[in-house]
């Protein structure tokens, strides 16, 4: 079955999914803060993170949430 490109309504799943992701996510920005403020990695670091979280908080068609786990997939948090 082919799905289309609307967007789909989180399943409990892909919710625990989710808020797993975004308690990594969080873990990692209180981890950075610890870290001088000044640092280059620090800072793109930070815009990284904060870009996850976004991507996490907004509905996704079915391509995007793969691409989004490929994304996490290449992280190490």
């Amino acid at each position: 079955m082919i799905e289309d490109e609307a967007t789909h309504e989180p399943t409990p799943q892909k919710q625990m999914w989710s808020e797993q992701k975004q308690a990594s996510v969080h873990e990692e920005i209180r981890r950075m803060n610890q870290l001088p403020a000044k640092s280059t990695y620090v800072a793109h670091r930070m815009r990284v993170l904060n870009k996850i979280l976004q991507l996490i908080s907004i509905q996704r068609t079915a391509e995007q949430e793969q691409e989004l786990e490929l994304l996490f997939a290449g992280l190490s948090l």
